[in-house]
């Protein structure tokens, strides 16, 4: 953020008001409104702040008319194609790319923190066996709190940094052994011998009986998942850790605030709806039927997975997971699958549609990757928490470069006030 050199008059009963412009280093100015209230009296009005900078920062840009999303000013689909998620990691938690050395070391750390508290396994068994893989997460992220306190106190760097790579570590291994419980099998403990994604994929599907090999198409895949979902600015996930860090509280309640909110189907469950809506379809022939609903407005019917509400181009993440969709589909086949078989013959059918073309509405990033975590084998009910487990990073790369802004303070949204005004209390018999 510059220094304020333009300014924006706001007129108030008559009043003027100077309220500075700030101008970032990318995308829109910003008209600073922090003494407003106490110069003017007044507040702004913006329900899902959607026209208010909450925060500044340095570490993901995204212009949804260009279809441009930034990592520390890299572009994501470079990342994808060219690095991988522990790197993507160390970019977003420390700023720059690293070199031979700090990589190897940075790996090293998150490998050997991938391992949960023994005792950590009686939370994941005071659960139902029914329970929702998110609602076994967001207990036991929480619950971290009263195992780890050696890295709860946000005023000490170093215990920062240790919450930090405990909480990249550790998610892997909750998410898997949340899987694992709801489906009846026995927790598979994490390997230092094997990489980020294909340690998680040995986690949720290895079983006692019979060795595990990893297949390095599907790990590629899941990495790719995990790059693509690593952060993306100031949504509502992110901007409920900031809320909930605030105000002091440990990182892990704050992570698991943020599962909390990214849990909701309008946040989290987009991937998810896409393949209820394959299903819905049910078969290829119907196909046509679907996309003339989605083109009537009177129809309620919407085809989920196209379009996006910050990209008004396309989704830079789709193109990325579509070619690995594509190898993941090849790998395994699509044959015996009905619903992948609608999946592909959806994306071919509506990019040849102009219906679609002109008003943009592209295959976004939850529609490639729902069919990929659906080919390797995943249930709906893990969508999300795969989701949480990607975006954990982002989470804490924004918590902690919130903790260390000097202007940091805790968050106090205003309000629209339109209930009663003061009134006398009466007493019940005479009411």
């Amino acid at each position: 953020m510059t220094d304020s050199k333009k300014s924006a008059t706001l007129t108030v009963d008559g009043d003027s008001y100077e309220l500075p412009i700030f101008s970032p280093t990318a995308g829109p100015d910003v008209i600073d409104i922090r003494k407003l209230y106490g110069t003017a009296g007044v507040f702004t009005y913006d329900p899902g702040f959607t026209s208010t900078a909450s925060c500044d920062s340095t570490i993901t840009f995204i212009d949804g008319e260009k279809g441009e999303l930034l990592h520390r000013g890299y572009p994501i689909d470079q990342l994808a194609s060219k690095s991988h998620f522990l790197e993507v990691c160390f970019l977003l938690l420390y700023g720059h790319l690293p070199n031979g050395a700090e990589l190897e070391d940075f790996e090293t750390r998150v490998t050997h923190h991938t391992m949960l508290h023994e005792q950590m396994q009686y939370f994941f068994r005071g659960f139902r066996r029914d329970a929702h893989p998110m609602a076994i997460m967001v207990g036991v992220v929480g619950a971290m709190s009263a195992f780890y306190h050696d890295s709860t106190d946000i005023n000490d760097e170093w215990q920062r940094e240790v919450a930090s790579i405990r909480l990249i570590a550790k998610m892997p291994t909750i998410a898997a052994w949340a899987y694992k419980y709801s489906i009846g099998q026995p927790f598979v403990y994490p390997r230092n011998d094997l990489d980020y994604a294909s340690n998680f994929l040995r986690m949720c599907f290895a079983v006692p009986a019979e060795e595990y090999e990893v297949n390095p198409i599907l790990s590629r895949a899941m990495d790719r998942i995990f790059t693509l979902h690593a952060d993306h600015e100031q949504n509502a996930s992110t901007s409920t850790v900031r809320l909930a860090s605030s105000s002091g509280a440990n990182p892990f309640a704050c992570i698991a605030a943020g599962i909390a909110c990214l849990w909701g189907p309008a946040h989290g469950g987009a991937n998810q709806a896409c393949l209820e809506m394959l299903e819905e379809i049910g078969s290829v022939d119907r196909i046509p039927e679907f996309i003339a609903r989605a083109k009537d407005k009177n129809d309620p019917f919407r085809l989920m997975g196209f379009g996006h509400r910050v990209y008004k181009n396309f989704d830079p993440r789709a193109k990325v997971m579509k070619q690995s969709a594509d190898e993941v589909l090849d790998l395994l086949g699509i044959e015996d699958n009905p619903k992948l078989q609608v999946a592909k013959a959806l994306e071919k059918q509506a990019l040849e549609d102009p219906y679609f073309a002109d008003k943009k509405l592209f295959p976004n990033v939850d529609f490639y990757s729902g069919i990929i975590l659906e080919a390797m084998g995943f249930p709906t009910s893990m969508f999300t928490p795969i989701f949480a487990l990607s975006r954990t990073v982002g989470w804490v790369s924004q918590w902690k470069e919130m903790i260390a802004d000097p202007q940091n303070k805790i968050g106090r949204p205003r309000q629209l006030y339109l209930g009663e005004t003061m009134r006398d209390y009466v007493d019940i018999e005479d009411r």
